[in-house]
C-alpha cells in the first residue's frame, strides 16, 4: 500500500444509546501508518467511536471499513488484524503476567511463542516481574501488560482507549514511546484521550469530537493556527480566569502590558481550540 493510502473509514456513523446520539453523523478516514488522535472531554462519543471501528459495537446506521472489511458484515476479518487496548484493564487477575500473555498467544497462534511472549514483555519493562499474578500489578504495570498483549500478535492496526489515564508522567511517558515505535515498524495507531498533551505529542492528526459529532479534524499545529499563536491569561477582579487569544507574540505583549499582575503569555493548544468551537472545556 502506498503510505497515504485510507486504512479506516467511516462515513455517517451514527449511533444511539437512550434516545441520545452517542456518535452523530461522523465521517472521516485515517491513513495507513498515521497516528491518528479523537480528542474531546469523557462523553463525547469517543470510546463508541473506537467501539464501532473494533466490532464491539454495531453502528446505527452509515458505513464502517477497517483495513478494507466492512465491520458490520466482515467483523472476523476486522479482528483478524487489530489489537485493542480498551479503557478497563481486561486481564486476568489470578494469572501471572507471561500467563497473560502466554493464552492470548496460544487463542492468537502466535509462533515462536515463547519468544514472542518474552519479547513483548521486555518490551514493556515487566520480563523480571513475569511470574507475578496480575491482581499484585500497580495501575501503570497492568496498563504496559494490556498494551504488550494487544501488539502481540504483530496487528496492521492498534487502537488505544484512553491508554495513559491514571498514569503518573513517567509511565505515561514510556508508553507514549511504545507507540511511537510501533508506528515506526509500520502500524496505524488510532487512540482517544482527553489529555491535551497526548494529542500533541503523539498525533499526526487530530479529530476533535463535541457530544458524537467530529467539529474539527487536521494536524495539531494546523488546528492551532486557527485560534492565533499566542493566548493571554489572567484573573479578573471577581476571580474568573480571562483568555484573550492573539495572533502573535507582539499582540500578546500588548494585550499583556495593560494588565498589571497575575497575567500569563503562553503559547495556544488544542484545548484552546475546542473551547473556541465549543464554548467548552476538555475534562
Amino acid at each position: 500500500m502506498p503510505p497515504d493510502e485510507t486504512i479506516i473509514a467511516l462515513r455517517d456513523l451514527t449511533k444511539t444509546y437512550d434516545g441520545v446520539r452517542a456518535v452523530d453523523g461522523v465521517t472521516l478516514s485515517i491513513k495507513k501508518g498515521e497516528i491518528f488522535g479523537l480528542l474531546g472531554p469523557n462523553g463525547a462519543g469517543k470510546t463508541t467511536t473506537i467501539k464501532i471501528m473494533t466490532t464491539l459495537s454495531r453502528p446505527d446506521g452509515g458505513v464502517c471499513t477497517v483495513g478494507g472489511f466492512d465491520v458490520t458484515k466482515e467483523p472476523r476479518g476486522v479482528r483478524g488484524i487489530i489489537g485493542v487496548v480498551p479503557q478497563e484493564n481486561n486481564l486476568e487477575p489470578e494469572l501471572t503476567a507471561y500467563e497473560n500473555l502466554l493464552i492470548y498467544g496460544l487463542l492468537h497462534k502466535v509462533t515462536p511463542l515463547g519468544e514472542t511472549v518474552r519479547g513483548h514483555l521486555e518490551m514493556v519493562d515487566l520480563w523480571e516481574r513475569r511470574d507475578q499474578v496480575v491482581s499484585q500489578f500497580s495501575g501503570g504495570m497492568k496498563r504496559r501488560l494490556v498494551l504488550a498483549r494487544a501488539l502481540l500478535a504483530d496487528p496492521a492496526i492498534l487502537f488505544l482507549d484512553e491508554p495513559s489515564t491514571g498514569l503518573d508522567p513517567q509511565i505515561r511517558r514510556h508508553l507514549w514511546d511504545i507507540v511511537r515505535k510501533t508506528q515506526k515498524e509500520g502500524r496505524t495507531v488510532i487512540l482517544t484521550t482527553h489529555y491535551i498533551e497526548e494529542a500533541e505529542a503523539l498525533c499526526d492528526r487530530v479529530g476533535i469530537i463535541s457530544h458524537g459529532r467530529l467539529i474539527a479534524l487536521d494536524t495539531p499545529g494546523c488546528l492551532k493556527d486557527t485560534v492565533g499563536g499566542y493566548v493571554v491569561e489572567y484573573i479578573d477582579a471577581e476571580g474568573r480566569l480571562v483568555q484573550h487569544l492573539c495572533r502573535d507574540r507582539a499582540e500578546a505583549h500588548e494585550i499583556a502590558g495593560g494588565i498589571r499582575e497575575n497575567v500569563t503569555i503562553r503559547k495556544t493548544n488544542l484545548e484552546d481550540v475546542f473551547i473556541k468551537l465549543t464554548g467548552e472545556r476538555i475534562e
